[in-house]
């Protein structure tokens, strides 16, 4: 797993690695057409941590889930890393999906009966890495996530916290070069969720991983360096730094 970051000159300009333009969604309910997102334009620099927030029904979640590959958009184009994945059949999404995205819910989703080294280790089963290799860079996550003392530990013998730091160490074993979280901190109390927050803020400030996530509280959208407001499938205004 590389820990060091993108490799790039001082100088040298940020790219987007993920570009946005003119992005619109909408679901077809019998012979309703309900339209989601209207025009969206964004794009999010490699190495950037953006916090997706609005009102419940504004279409954050629905653009979260286009940017990691979880459904295409109805119009529009969206690029991650110069790739139009809007293009992708659902074979070819989901080789892009498993080999650039880490994905991250409020629901830590681990299975049950595996401990948090097998449960980190299940990403890469669909590899053709040998058992080895997999538990090394299960490790590796683990202690990346500051959980390595827990790897024998079933799920309900750890903490809400700790099966969150589970789950994060599962979405960083194959590298992505981005994370999507889905209101990672919504099932924990502030005082932990305040140290997984401080752990998605290090993994971007200092390995350099790119983090889009959706959140309904203000609090959690300040460890991000900058905040999108949706509402109503629009983005409502320019987005800024803290």
């Amino acid at each position: 797993m590389d820990t060091s970051g993108p490799n790039r000159a001082p100088d040298e300009p940020v790219a987007p690695l993920v570009e946005i333009r003119a992005v619109t969604k909408a679901y077809e309910r019998g012979k309703q057409r309900i339209e989601v997102l209207h025009g969206i334009d964004l794009d999010i620099p490699e190495g950037d941590f953006v916090a997706l927030m609005g009102p419940s029904g504004s279409g954050k979640t629905t653009l979260l889930n286009l940017i990691g590959g979880l459904d295409s958009p109805s119009g529009g184009e969206l690029r991650v890393d110069g790739e139009r994945i809007d293009q992708l059949d659902g074979d070819a999404l989901a080789a892009w999906r498993a080999s650039t995205v880490g994905f991250i819910f409020q629901s830590y989703n681990l299975m049950p009966v595996l401990s948090a080294q097998r449960n980190v280790e299940l990403p890469l089963l669909l590899t053709d890495m040998n058992a080895a290799e997999r538990r090394r860079r299960a490790a590796i996550a683990l202690e990346l996530v500051g959980i390595a003392d827990r790897a024998g530990h079933k799920p309900n013998e750890l903490s809400g916290g700790q099966q969150q730091r589970v789950a994060i160490a599962r979405a960083l074993v194959s590298d992505p070069r981005l994370l999507i979280c889905d209101e990672p901190t919504g099932d924990l109390d502030r005082k932990t969720a305040d140290e997984v927050l401080t752990l998605l803020q290090t993994l971007n400030r200092h390995f350099g991983r790119t983090i889009v996530m959706v959140t309904h509280d203000p609090k959690a959208a300040e460890y991000a360096n900058r905040t999108v407001h949706l509402d109503k499938g629009t983005l409502v205004d320019e987005p800024g730094a803290h």
